[in-house]
């Protein structure tokens, strides 16, 4: 597995991470709520019975279209295996720059990477997009191929309209970055209509139990109303302190594509990137390195309080002065 992921690394929890696209304004109190009453002692129902028609009134779908994951990437994972076993010449469309399990996935279960989604059995969009949380063009993918639209960030966008999903497509839907419990893993899919043979592959490659019961706690409360208006309340919190950060940015001479989303990247003209940060992570500010993403020479920030923000600034003076 890849160690060049946010959050904590060999150095521990960073005091001040940037690096993480996490809701800032987390974690949200019902959610937690659910989780301190979640039974740790028992195992959840293995089919998700009432979790699944619970996150199927919250989508109005009906409950067989649900497909529960123990984490959004899991779920690329099963999806691309299912992809691969049904056409063993079977291609893949990831966008780059972008989310590096998809392409993982895909080499792993050996799908050939085509250029272009109407070229591919399998097409993966993220919307908004990673890591820049620019709104993402969703392709029209050839018929009888498999489109996914991954909305890890959707509930994280900050202005712009959301664009339509096909009715043809999977959403993907991992709401613990909404939710600033990134910490507690577990997603779900919608499929589209007429996805039945589908389901049904996932359902086999499915592990038993894909959820503990925090992951139940965490998608049952993602669908409660007082949840939802939790983090629509936190949408006004966050363009306030993403002004201010953009505007810490300027002043410091950074390059700053502000993106939709409570999250962007950034470029330091004349700063060697590789040498600055450990040395700010050394100061417990940390970065997200878009590298292995397909974006070398830039980094994503999360956005974060006015505290952060002023860690950040003296640690960027201390370590470029």
């Amino acid at each position: 597995m890849s160690g060049d992921h946010g959050g904590p690394d060999a150095q521990g929890a960073p005091r001040w991470d940037f690096s993480t696209n996490a809701n800032a304004c987390g974690p949200a109190p019902a959610v937690i709520e659910a989780l301190q009453r979640a039974d740790a002692t028992r195992y959840p129902d293995p089919a998700s019975t009432v979790l699944k028609e619970t996150l199927a009134a919250f989508e109005g779908v009906d409950p067989r279209r649900i497909t529960i994951a123990a984490s959004a990437s899991e779920f690329i994972g099963r999806l691309t295996a299912a992809v691969k076993l049904q056409s063993p010449h079977a291609s893949v469309f990831v966008p780059s720059p972008g989310y590096g399990d998809y392409g993982r996935a895909a080499d792993a279960w050996g799908l050939r990477r085509v250029g272009a989604p109407g070229d591919a059995s399998l097409v993966w969009v993220t919307e908004p997009a990673s890591p820049g949380g620019q709104s993402a063009r969703i392709p029209a993918g050839r018929e009888g191929a498999v489109l996914v639209v991954d909305e890890a960030y959707a509930a994280l966008r900050l202005s712009g309209d959301r664009p339509a999903v096909p009715a043809t497509a999977w959403r993907l839907v991992s709401p613990n970055k909404a939710l600033g419990v990134t910490g507690v893993r577990g997603a779900y899919a919608v499929a589209p209509d007429g996805a039945d043979a589908w389901l049904a592959a996932l359902d086999r490659l499915c592990p038993s139990w894909p959820l503990g019961a925090h992951g139940v706690a965490l998608l049952a409360a993602w669908a409660h109303p007082a949840t939802q208006q939790w983090v629509r309340d936190s949408l006004d919190t966050l363009r306030a302190w993403k002004v201010a950060q953009l505007a810490l940015g300027d002043t410091l001479g950074w390059t700053q594509d502000p993106g939709a989303t409570a999250f962007y990247v950034a470029r330091w003209p004349g700063v060697d990137m590789a040498a600055a940060l450990p040395r700010l992570r050394g100061h417990g500010v940390k970065l997200r390195d878009t590298t292995s993403m397909g974006l070398p020479g830039a980094v994503r920030l999360g956005v974060r309080p006015p505290e952060a923000q002023a860690a950040l600034r003296a640690a960027w003076q201390a370590v470029v002065s």
